[in-house]
């Protein structure tokens, strides 16, 4: 059994080199680091050396979901892969307790951690303050894996090998800000065993806003991208509806008064842009890309 930590990276290279120099960090190291960029000076290669592991740069094409996927087809049969956002930071044991998960629990087909702090909810946070919650001791209770209905994109192992005899991908229509990819794919992979989130694979999401896509293309995929994956069958309506309308209802009030870190009147009129497409019958998640 390889681990395989891949991530997807774009535009980010103040970011994603301290975040693959932390993984040194790691009690049980992993046997590859795979990073796919979108074009060359989105990664500088002079900041990772002397690491303890080996680390390999591909180009895919740009898009987190097409990134994700260039990975998964360089993987072999048995392989675990770790898809890791470009910001998050793994507590030192996480690699060997995702190990010992999957060693031990066959049917487990895809795992996600516990996040002890997740800065997308605010205005991030720096890898020096992840460093340290990431650090911290863990807590001295039984570890758990508990089912779960999907994992949470900033961190997620899959059984490649599931994925690939199956033809498992994340969706290539889901460009560029991908929202929701991780339930897409989850919902495919939980077909062929359990989904599980682990109390012992315990990390910190920093949601650094270096880099992040506008609030424009944001508000067009909170409402197009869980009305797509209806029609695919991998989100059921009462849960489609319960997220969009949250949303909608979110970057209305608070567009009013919008925090800092947030464009909510820039996803307010993503929102609406997609409502008024739905009704014009030529809503697609693609769609995204016509802004800016």
């Amino acid at each position: 059994m390889r681990l395989i930590v891949a991530i997807p990276t774009a535009g980010r290279r103040q970011v994603i080199a301290p975040t693959v120099r932390d993984i040194a960090r790691q009690t049980r190291l992993p046997d590859l680091v795979l990073i796919v960029i979108a074009q060359a000076d989105d990664i500088d290669p002079g900041q990772l050396g002397d690491l303890p592991f080996p680390v390999q740069i591909v180009t895919g094409e740009r898009g987190s979901t097409l990134q994700r996927n260039a990975a998964l087809d360089l993987m072999a049969t048995g392989d675990i892969a770790l898809f890791l956002d470009d910001d998050f930071l793994m507590a030192p044991d996480y690699l060997a307790n995702m190990e010992t998960l999957f060693a031990s629990q066959s049917d487990v087909v895809m795992a996600t951690g516990t996040v002890l702090a997740d800065g997308i909810h605010g205005p991030g946070l720096l890898h020096g303050e992840g460093y340290k919650i990431a650090s911290a001791p863990a807590p001295s209770l039984p570890p758990r894996a508990e089912e779960i209905y999907n994992c949470y994109g900033c961190n997620m192992a899959v059984r490649t090998d599931i994925a690939n005899d199956h033809r498992i991908r994340f969706d290539a229509r889901m460009k560029l800000y991908a929202w929701l990819e991780d339930v897409d794919f989850s919902r495919q992979m939980a077909v062929h065993g359990r989904i599980v989130k682990s109390t012992a694979m315990r990390g910190v999401h920093l949601g650094t806003k270096v880099g992040r896509s506008s609030g424009l293309r944001v508000g067009y995929v909170q409402i197009a991208n869980p009305l797509y994956l209806i029609t695919k069958g991998t989100m059921s309506w009462p849960r489609a509806l319960n997220i969009l309308c949250r949303n909608l209802a979110s970057n209305l009030v608070k567009s009013l008064r919008p925090e800092a870190e947030i464009d909510r009147r820039g996803r307010l009129r993503g929102n609406l842009s997609a409502i008024g497409d739905m009704l014009l019958g030529r809503m697609a998640p693609e769609r995204v890309l016509k802004f800016k």
